[in-house]
């Protein structure tokens, strides 16, 4: 990992510095604003307000936010494309979206303010994870509708950095750019970075003699196995960055390179909860369940209490200990798999193949039922100088068993040579479902 000197004020700005109270206060401040901007101007909201009998003259402090109802994606189906900006559609200057099952995006916008905010959030997270003005930054996110490539690039710009906005894809270009140009920071999918370590071995290349010194990955969950597969290969400090874009995109909340003790929430800009998945019942600080986000400043497209279905916990604040943590997503409450009565996730799988000595950490989870019953297919891929002396047989048996006795469900492994398993140029698709729909 790089030989980290990150002691000094410049690690911060006068948000991060500020003590819990501080941040408390302003939170309940900003609280007050965006409920009633986004009542005044959100029609969609201030009906469903309306029906739960809540007015923003009832939030008084924090815990007040309980008596509101939430905000989830099928409220932005129902409003596409501008239903849910708070602001003139003039006043937007950026459109970004995210696809949704029905083959329309999920539709969000930003003023200048909104823009602003948003760069000053990233060039935070790039600073916490180890950034600093005048390095370059590999910018491998995608660019478009999805919000990872301009708001990374944003912040980037905003901390002083030299961007290079690669966007996704062309692998073996990217391998020789990172080679030629000597990038300091990446950022990118933790999927994506094993297909661009697949890239340097096939170029002949020892990633752990490259440039890059920090890592910046996020838009899928991954695992601390993850991290410690990615570190060992690229000799770089990997964090975690996390956002969605319905709540702003990536920057909301990130890790710190000094402590990698999970992601600090930027809660003078956005306020977290965690309630029962099942109940809606708001849990306390350091209990597990889907983590819920009300926007503190947002003026285009304002929300409040998104459910985004991502599993964490929050626990108190460590490098920045005015902003709590949220532990790293374990998974989602709809991405969960369901097999034979037993909960899964696919990162319970990826740790346990990342604690094997041949596995190249590519995989994909086919589901099916050929009769009554679903089964599980787990699709690994083994590392090359593993591969032709591996006894596939002996190593898949194996991991039947290791999947068997830690998350508790029957399963077949196939293990696949160097290239087998299918490779995303941006979030790794981890499962295939091809069980029969229903009628």
């Amino acid at each position: 990992m790089a030989n980290l000197n990150l002691s000094g004020i410049e690690l911060f700005d006068a948000g991060e510095r500020a003590s819990r109270d501080e941040i408390t206060a302003l939170q309940t401040e900003r609280m007050k604003w965006s409920l009633r901007h986004t009542y005044d101007n959100v029609a969609h909201y201030r009906a469903k307000c309306v029906a739960k009998g809540v007015h923003p003259d009832d939030f008084r402090q924090l815990s007040d936010i309980a008596k509101f109802p939430f905000t989830v994606k099928t409220d932005l189906r129902d409003t596409y494309p501008f239903g849910m900006f708070a602001v003139p559609r003039e006043q937007v200057l950026r459109i970004h979206g995210s696809s949704g099952t029905t083959g329309k995006p999920i539709v969000v916008g930003y003023t200048r303010d909104d823009l602003d905010m948003w760069a000053d959030m990233m060039a935070r997270s790039i600073r916490a994870a180890g950034g600093r003005p005048g390095m370059m930054v590999h910018n491998a996110y995608g660019y478009g509708l999805f919000t990872g490539g301009l708001g990374a690039h944003a912040g980037a710009e905003r901390l002083g950095c030299t961007v290079v906005p690669v966007s996704g894809g062309m692998t073996e270009r990217q391998v020789q750019l990172i080679t030629d140009f000597k990038p300091d920071i990446i950022m990118v999918t933790p999927s994506y970075m094993m297909a661009l370590l697949d890239g340097f071995h096939a170029a002949g290349l020892d990633a752990r003699q490259c440039s890059l010194r920090f890592g910046i990955f996020g838009a899928e969950p991954w695992t601390n196995a993850m991290r410690r597969e990615i570190e060992s290969a690229f000799t770089l400090d990997a964090t975690d960055i996390y956002g969605l874009s319905e709540v702003m995109g990536p920057g909301v909340a990130q890790e710190c390179v000094e402590t990698k003790d999970g992601l600090h929430i930027w809660e003078d800009h956005f306020y977290p909860e965690i309630i029962n998945p099942e109940t809606g019942e708001v849990l306390p600080d350091g209990e597990m369940g889907e983590l819920v986000f009300t926007s503190l400043s947002k003026q285009a497209f304002p929300i409040i209490r998104y459910r985004t279905r991502d599993l964490t916990r929050l626990l108190p604040g460590s490098a920045r200990p005015g902003m709590r943590r949220m532990e790293k997503i374990t998974g989602r409450s709809d991405d969960m798999i369901i097999l034979r009565g037993v909960n899964l996730f696919p990162t319970q799988v990826e740790e346990l193949l990342l604690a094997t000595d041949w596995s190249a950490g590519h995989f994909q989870l086919e589901l099916t039922r050929p009769h009554r019953m679903d089964e599980m297919t787990v699709h690994a891929e083994a590392r090359p100088e593993e591969f032709a002396s591996l006894n596939v047989e002996e190593a898949a048996h194996h991991l039947v068993h290791r999947i068997k006795a830690t998350i508790g469900v029957s399963s077949h492994v196939v293990i696949h040579p160097p290239g087998g398993v299918e490779r995303s140029l941006g979030k790794a698709k981890r499962v295939v479902d091809r069980r029969p729909k229903e009628i």
